[in-house]
């Protein structure tokens, strides 16, 4: 009796473990996601069960991580639920347009990323959308591990880091008709991991440092990445691997 209930007691530890492994993808656009899920299982061992914002489970605790990747309206209960599992402990990894205009009318969501995006012209710092866009992705953090772990860069782009005069080679990788976000307003400190560079509509060559970032929120911890309008933008094996990184990243 004693030795089944050993059995018993190990194998609900394991379970729990294989639980606090798996990553849940809140969104509204799946195709994508099951992309993304498919390549961060097949790159990392990584499993993911994806859910719309009205299928949330009661809690979000037992995972490993959560994915936001929602286009349209953010619901104020999934707010609250993201915002208190990250300042719970949790790690949330916010992706493309989880900071959008549509999210300007929720009450907590900006201030919680620390993010403003300004309602003004482009050229005066207002934020825009630019789309068919090839963009440049380049690494601002080189001895970083959600940067660095498993990943070979496939090019080296030419690029001016904000606040800087000098032209420098950084390494990256180009992701083709997709979706850039311009001036996006960081407000307080964070660790910058990641660039863009691309040509709007116009021939005007944007560069800024804010493609990637993170930063830690009460006892948890908080990651965004702007690229992800396209299928083809979580096809590409480098990005799929730098998201994996972000989960695999212990801070």
């Amino acid at each position: 009796m004693k030795y089944w209930l050993i059995i018993l007691v190990c194998l609900l530890m394991s379970v729990g473990r294989v639980t606090a492994q798996d990553v849940l993808i809140v969104a509204d656009e799946i195709p994508a996601m099951e992309v993304l899920a498919k390549g961060m299982q097949q790159q990392e061992g990584l499993t993911s069960k994806i859910v719309t914002q009205t299928d949330m489970p009661a809690t979000l605790a037992n995972f490993r991580a959560v994915i936001v990747y929602i286009h349209k309206d953010l619901d104020s209960i999934p707010e609250r639920a993201f915002i208190r599992y990250a300042q719970n402990g949790g790690k949330l990894l916010c992706l493309h347009h989880s900071i959008s205009s549509a999210k300007r009318k929720n009450k907590e969501w900006f201030s919680f990323l620390g993010i403003d995006l300004p309602k003004k012209d482009v050229s005066e710092g207002g934020y825009k959308y630019v789309g068919d866009v090839d963009m440049a992705v380049v690494n601002l953090a080189p001895k970083h591990f959600i940067t660095s772990h498993k990943i070979t860069y496939a090019s080296t782009i030419a690029y001016t880091r904000e606040g800087s005069q000098k032209e420098g080679q950084f390494p990256g990788f180009v992701l083709q008709k997709t979706e850039g976000f311009l001036n996006h307003q960081l407000l307080g400190s964070r660790t910058i991991l990641l660039g863009f560079k691309f040509t709007d509509t116009a021939g005007k060559v944007w560069m800024q440092d804010r493609s990637a970032w993170c930063i830690p929120v009460g006892k948890g911890w908080l990651f965004y990445s702007q690229p992800g309008h396209a299928i083809s933008d979580f096809e590409n094996l480098i990005y799929t691997q730098l998201i994996a990184n972000a989960i695999l990243y212990k801070p």
